[in-house]
């Protein structure tokens, strides 16, 4: 690769409103999706396992409720393949207006869809059909996000502005909570587990329409118009996922470990959490529905503010420090919960996901994106990405409520589990050289992709 491909694979937007525009379009496009994504975990806890499996004993409905939670997230790496494949050919921009249309009507269906006591096995099925097009869906927005905010960024100040991505997806998780929270309270038990818990996702009808709107006034990223777009088609990739891992293989597959702090901390506390201590432990629903909010809400100072540091200081530090913070906070989040203290609970929650994984998600579009060549990152960034969420993220609740079972309700098992998650991926950033890893060897990873150019069927 020449230094001038170099040059325009790493470089920024110059143009200030571009920036602006692409950030907060990402943002926007993060909170309508990712609003959709975990309004289904935080219902799927609380009535799912009554509506459509209610046959099975309480236990058993629960982890078939998690278990369709969990189909989501195998379907994201599927969804990651197909858009970055045409995200990378075709441009960021109009896989992302696709990937908002999926979600927006799965889970509008979601809130129409008959409860097993109304269609019988049809009910559950239809669920798990309709969760699968959300995961599709989302397993394409992220590497979209992502991109559209890097490539247009000021390139000092990456991670700042691809942060709102992260942001974005916290302000889903508060949107969710929140209208749930109000529904729950606005209405009767029986009223909530008939028809209020369906509110909340027809409100997904009106965010999608407010987000395409903001989506169809951003441009397509400088980087691929001046680079991707101009290269012809003898030169641009088959394949760009096969020329994203053969570029970076180890980069492709340290991305699911890194991603393990992340993900552990998040689900444990606003998807397993909220089911654990209402199940279990026999804590308010809508107390920790508050700890959502509270943590939801935090992040939209404390992701900006970490991804602020790490561009003054180095990104893999950062990543260091919320991994560790994983490690020693697992253990007293459940101590937490199981002294029924909201205050205590609060704390702690907000040590797993506003220190722990917050650190994390705040580098993750910088530093994952420049692992790869701007002609396959959506693909080899996106698809990292979503592999790392089948394999770690959507079945953590099932796992964490398996573990409970199997420890006959103790909690012990599961606090080990994400501190061994958060520990793995410790490892992972602590191995990473150069700036921090990634940024400071993006020009060998890629002079690596120019060697193999010729290998991109």
């Amino acid at each position: 690769m020449s230094k001038e491909r170099q040059q325009v694979a790493a470089a920024g937007s110059t143009n200030p409103g571009v920036a602006r525009r692409a950030a907060i379009a990402s943002f926007m496009g993060a909170v309508v999706d990712w609003y959709d994504f975990f309004l289904y975990g935080i219902v799927a806890g609380l009535l799912f396992g009554d509506l459509f499996f209610p046959d099975a004993s309480p236990a058993v409905g629960t982890l078939a409720a998690w278990a369709t939670f969990g189909v989501g997230f195998l379907f994201r790496p599927l969804g990651g393949i197909v858009f970055g494949h045409f995200g990378d050919r075709l441009g960021r921009k109009r896989m992302l207006v696709l990937t908002m249309l999926i979600m927006g009507v799965a889970s509008t269906l979601i809130g129409v869809l008959p409860t097993y006591a109304q269609a019988g096995v049809w009910a559950p099925v239809l669920l798990v059909v309709l969760r699968a097009a959300q995961g599709f869906a989302v397993g394409g927005e992220w590497g979209g996000a992502a991109l559209m905010a890097v490539e247009n960024a000021p390139a000092k100040w990456r991670s700042l502005f691809s942060s709102g991505v992260q942001v974005g997806a916290s302000v889903g998780l508060l949107l969710a909570t929140l209208v749930t929270k109000i529904m729950s309270g606005a209405t009767t038990d029986a009223a909530f587990r008939s028809w209020g818990w369906r509110v909340p996702f027809l409100v997904s009808a009106v965010l999608v329409i407010v987000g395409l709107v903001v989506r169809a006034k951003v441009e397509e990223s400088e980087v691929f118009t001046k680079k991707v777009a101009s290269m012809s088609e003898e030169t641009k990739p088959r394949v760009p996922l096969i020329a994203a891992v053969k570029s970076n293989p180890k980069g492709f597959f340290a991305i699911i470990g890194l991603r393990f702090v992340e993900l552990f901390t998040f689900y444990g506390v606003t998807t397993f959490g909220l089911a654990y201590g209402t199940d279990e432990l026999g804590l308010n629903r809508d107390s920790l529905l508050n700890v959502n909010l509270a943590v939801g809400g935090l992040a939209v100072l404390t992701i900006p503010a970490f991804a602020y540091l790490a561009d003054r200081f180095g990104r893999r530090k950062v990543y260091c420090w919320g991994a560790l913070a994983g490690v020693v906070s697992a253990v007293p989040y459940f101590w937490a919960m199981e002294s029924g203290s909201l205050v205590l609970i609060v704390a702690c929650a907000v040590l797993l996901v506003n220190v722990a994984h917050d650190m994390a998600v705040s580098v993750q579009q910088s530093l994952f994106t420049d692992m790869f060549g701007p002609e396959y990152r959506y693909s080899g960034a996106g698809v990292g990405y979503q592999l790392a969420s089948a394999v770690g993220g959507g079945f953590t609740p099932f796992i964490a409520s398996s573990l409970v079972i199997w420890a006959d309700g103790s909690w012990s098992l599961v606090a080990a589990y994400i501190a061994l998650g958060c520990a793995v991926s410790f490892l992972v950033a602590l191995r990473m050289r150069g700036d921090d890893a990634v940024a400071g060897s993006l020009e060998s990873t890629q002079a690596r992709a120019t060697a193999r150019e010729g290998a991109t069927a």
